[in-house]
């Protein structure tokens, strides 16, 4: 047992300069600040994110993203009711979440989030926003910007597959890929070509980006759009209109321009819980207040979640996330 901090006092004032530096770049900016529940009687669907679930059945939050789209929604529809000529106010906040995966170099089971929104804003604009934040926090730090770079998921499998995304009908392409390289490939994902795509991004791609830049990773497979609208390329492919933040091969955030429509989303929702059952991952249900939000009108959007954590580590060259954690999993 070691009941001392995995953080040094050094780390932990590095932290609190992050925050700082984040909520005035923020009051800079005009976006309001809001805390939503970390409890909730909902849970997010999606196959990969594991959620915790209390003995009164609720579920502890693994995003604040949910109740954020619906603050926004009920902004909306406060502003038309009343007449106002009002600004429909951007919104932020740095939220404590909780993911049940493997604790590991780069995942505590309690981690911290910004996540926010920019109303008016598409996913290329969320992009520019989110230089524009790093920037400003690398400013704070005194550290050279180490700038950033850009790759689209389509092209890169395009590249090396010599297939499109949405031209595979089967995982056959990558498994033979994988055998060529002479590289094992579970059989576990043999019928999930997004989860074999993603495999294939994590094994082939991620390692060609750059070790001391950012890399943005954009339109994703129209298969893997998640909460984000469909769109089209610069080529016309369809596409989702998402985005990741990498550095190096660490994944930092997560954007999309917002989906907005309720049934489309309700059909995702209900993909992701057959999914689950084919997984054998336990079902959730389905945020309906969320649902119902869209239907009352979510505005046009783009939102982002971004790990503080793995930023900090990032910013301040940390090896491991127990060093810039007060009291990590084996701590806590």
């Amino acid at each position: 047992m070691n009941w001392r901090p995995g953080a040094s006092l050094s780390s932990l004032r590095e932290a609190a300069l992050l925050r700082r530096s984040i909520h005035a770049w923020m009051e800079l900016q005009g976006v309001l600040e809001v805390q939503t529940p970390a409890l909730s009687g909902a849970a997010a669907t999606d196959p990969h994110v594991l959620s915790i679930r209390t003995d009164s059945g609720r579920f502890l939050h693994t995003s604040p993203e949910f109740p954020m789209k619906r603050l926004l929604a009920a902004h909306a529809c406060e502003i038309a009711e009343s007449g106002s000529l009002e600004r429909q106010p951007d919104l932020y906040q740095i939220a404590t979440v909780f993911r049940a995966e493997e604790s590991g170099r780069f995942h505590n089971t309690e981690f911290t989030l910004l996540e926010w929104y920019r109303v008016g804003m598409d996913h290329v604009e969320l992009m520019a926003d989110l230089e524009t934040l790093l920037q400003s926090v690398w400013q704070a730090f005194g550290k050279s910007w180490p700038g950033v770079q850009s790759r689209r998921y389509g092209e890169e499998v395009h590249r090396l597959l010599g297939v499109w995304p949405e031209q595979m009908t089967s995982t056959d392409t990558i498994a033979d890929y994988f055998a060529a390289a002479d590289r094992s490939y579970p059989e576990a994902i043999a019928t999930d070509v997004d989860a074999a795509l993603d495999l294939f991004m994590d094994e082939f791609v991620l390692p060609e980006f750059a070790p001391d830049a950012f890399t943005l990773l954009v339109d994703y497979p129209a298969s893997q759009s998640a909460l984000a609208r469909l769109g089209q390329d610069d080529q016309g492919r369809e596409v989702a209109q998402r985005f990741e933040l990498y550095f190096g091969q660490v994944e930092l955030a997560n954007g999309f321009h917002e989906l907005s429509d309720a049934a489309t989303q309700r059909v995702r929702f209900e993909s992701d819980l057959l999914k689950r059952e084919r997984l054998g991952v336990a079902s959730v249900p389905v945020d309906e207040h969320l649902l119902d939000a869209l239907s009352a009108g979510l505005p046009d959007c783009a939102g982002i979640a971004l790990g503080l954590e793995r930023l900090h580590m990032v910013l301040a060259q940390h090896e491991h996330i127990r060093e810039v954690l007060s009291f990590d999993d084996q701590r806590a």
